[in-house]
């Protein structure tokens, strides 16, 4: 399928997404939709840090939508401070894992709530309305589900790799431990189930470190093949590339090519179509997913509201052609 056709459907969006690469997107859905659109975001990477907790893929999303991410250095708030750290740092603690003065009030403030017995789906939400954000912002999941990476050096945390080590060390395999006692949560599931629901889109999040928590909840994959409308990804690999992060490295060390291809090999049953970028065309001999190429590439808001337009046109007219077909083919899946 060549670049999306036109359409003028309606209706609610979930999103699965993880940090900073899909808050880009998140962003585009956010102002081109609005209040339609549900995020449900990664907390494979939370964690508890110097007594607080920490969910950085949350954090990231409220402040790329809230207006208060830190654009040039691509993480944390804008206009940071630094006072705690270089405190904490004459007493000899732990600072490798940065925590900003303005930052570290989300921190305090959620695990107060926390251990006044608030969810952190409660505590999300009161945050994304003092943020003044339309989109509802969804945790996969309340309980504790954290990602732990493989790798030559030994297993480790997912911030100890991806934060003090710098993803430095070859990655072998993840677990995600807890999955399989978590569930999403009841929003979660509300949401995939709304009768309005229009697409699902999954973010040019990495697939492996973002995207497959999520996926690793009991029911999360049933609840997505039940749902009776497209379910389009966005490859976040552009010319053999990651824009973000390290899903190409990773790759690599899986011995899987960085291509969009791959990308449509890994969610496999559970998509209706990819999105990939439009230098990355010659990839679409090697896909049998239906793929739209169009511009991925987010440098602005208006880059990743043109993007979000792109991936709901596409869906739309997946929807219209009647390729919506993602629950059979989950259903024989081995």
């Amino acid at each position: 399928m060549n670049a999306p056709l036109p359409s003028s459907r309606s209706g609610s969006i979930v999103a699965l997404c993880g940090g900073v690469g899909g808050a880009k997107l998140a962003l585009g859905l956010e102002r081109a939709f609005g209040a339609a659109v549900a995020l449900v975001v990664n907390t494979g990477d939370d964690f508890e840090h110097l007594g607080l907790a920490i969910s950085p893929d949350l954090d990231s999303v409220l402040y790329k939508l809230g207006g208060l991410s830190d654009e040039v250095r691509g993480w944390g708030r804008a206009d940071e401070s630094w006072n705690f750290m270089a405190a904490l740092g004459e007493m000899g603690a732990e600072t490798w894992f940065q925590l900003g003065d303005r930052d570290l009030a989300l921190h305090v403030e959620r695990t107060r709530r926390l251990r006044l017995g608030e969810s952190l789906t409660q505590i999300t939400d009161l945050v994304r309305t003092r943020l003044g954000i339309a989109a509802r912002l969804l945790p996969m999941s309340d309980a504790p589900v954290r990602t732990l990476v493989h790798t030559d050096e030994g297993t480790l945390p997912f911030q100890r790799y991806f934060v003090e080590r710098r993803c430095a060390p070859a990655v072998t395999g993840f677990t995600f431990a807890g999955a399989d006692t978590a569930r999403p949560t009841s929003q979660v599931l509300a949401a995939l189930a709304a009768p309005d629901l229009r697409a699902v889109v999954i973010c040019p999040s990495n697939p492996y470190l973002s995207i497959d928590p999520i996926l690793a909840l009991p029911g999360l994959r049933a609840a997505l093949a039940a749902v009776r409308v497209p379910v389009v990804a966005v490859s976040p690999i552009i010319g053999g590339q990651a824009i973000k992060g390290p899903t190409a490295k990773i790759m690599a060390e899986l011995n899987i090519p960085a291509t969009s291809a791959a990308i449509a090999a890994h969610y496999d049953t559970l998509i209706d179509g990819l999105v990939i970028d439009a230098a990355d065309g010659d990839d679409r001999a090697r896909i049998s997913t239906p793929i739209a190429a169009v511009p991925t590439l987010m440098k602005t808001a208006d880059d990743s509201m043109r993007l979000a337009r792109d991936v709901l046109r596409f869906a739309d007219a997946l929807a219209s052609a009647g390729a919506v077909i993602h629950a059979e083919r989950e259903a024989v899946r081995p």
